[in-house]
């Protein structure tokens, strides 16, 4: 008994001092704010009032407790008149949301011209709705703090704007598997929004979305999922994650094999066509 009582102690130490060990870029954000408020000859309850945040909230981004959101940015660079510099601060503190053992694979995509994925289990984290993302955190174990929920979703939605990047724009391939589209996560009615999102994403021009048919049987994807990416300079990555643990892999000669390995997969996927009709008979099934 002393030996579990000890190993649950162990682990909320643990969880207590990476709770402390918050993101620098955070605290960058803050002290800069607060440099901007006080040159501005505001409290923190006057900027609070002033962008529609409570003095709390306020306290919180400054001491780099809590992340500021884009439309606090947004309202704060208004009244400070800060000229932008909070803002150029915005991508890097949504990053920093993500668990770490995610970032640099998010920096990765931030800066590729494509990205092909297969995935045999959920829905891919860029094509979730806000309810999906949030139903799966919710049942992460052990489970999650209420706050990092709420982080992880906004940083997953924030990933999103990829999808409708202009300059320059990325091509995207998702190969879905059937069965993760017909596992309900959440409710029925989350997961007919999830299957609605997904025809909506599906419509964009830089976006194809195939279904690994369950009638397909054996294909190498079994082996696990995968993402490829190619950078602008055009190199090649291939990362794959499993139980919060992520590979990523840039020899040529390794890589080389899974992009080998993912253009079959596409051979054995239904067509985008056909991928659509399945998704729109699965939602009027819910």
């Amino acid at each position: 008994m002393r030996a579990v009582r000890d190993g649950r102690s162990g682990r909320a130490l643990k969880a207590k001092e990476e709770a402390l060990n918050l993101p620098g870029v955070w605290s960058a954000y803050g002290a800069l704010l607060q440099h901007l408020r006080k040159r501005a000859g505001l409290s923190q309850q006057q900027l609070g009032d002033a962008i529609g945040y409570s003095l709390e909230q306020v306290a919180s981004v400054e001491q780099g407790r809590r992340p500021a959101k884009a439309a606090f940015t947004v309202a704060a660079e208004r009244v400070l008149q800060a000229g932008g510099v909070l803002e150029v601060l915005q991508d890097e503190v949504d990053r920093a949301k993500l668990p770490r053992f995610f970032r640099n694979v998010a920096l990765l995509e931030t800066e590729a011209l494509s990205r092909f994925s297969y995935d045999p289990l959920l829905v891919p984290g860029l094509l979730q709705t806000e309810a999906y993302a949030q139903a799966l955190l919710e049942a992460h174990f052990p489970p999650l703090d209420e706050e990092i929920i709420e982080q992880r979703v906004a940083a997953r939605l924030a990933r999103q704007a990829l999808l409708v990047r202009k300059n320059p724009p990325m091509v995207f391939v998702f190969i879905v598997e059937e069965g993760a589209l017909r596992r309900v996560v959440g409710s029925k009615a989350v997961m007919r929004e999830q299957l609605e999102s997904l025809l909506t994403c599906s419509r964009l021009r830089n976006v194809e979305l195939q279904v690994m048919p369950t009638a397909r049987g054996a294909h190498s994807g079994l082996n696990g999922p995968m993402v490829l990416l190619e950078s602008m300079d055009r190199r090649r990555h291939v990362y794959v994650e499993a139980q919060d643990v992520v590979t990523v892999r840039s020899d040529a000669e390794e890589v080389s094999e899974f992009w080998l390995r993912y253009g079959m997969l596409r051979t054995q996927a239904l067509n985008t066509e056909e991928s659509s009709r399945l998704i729109e008979r699965m939602a009027g099934e819910l």
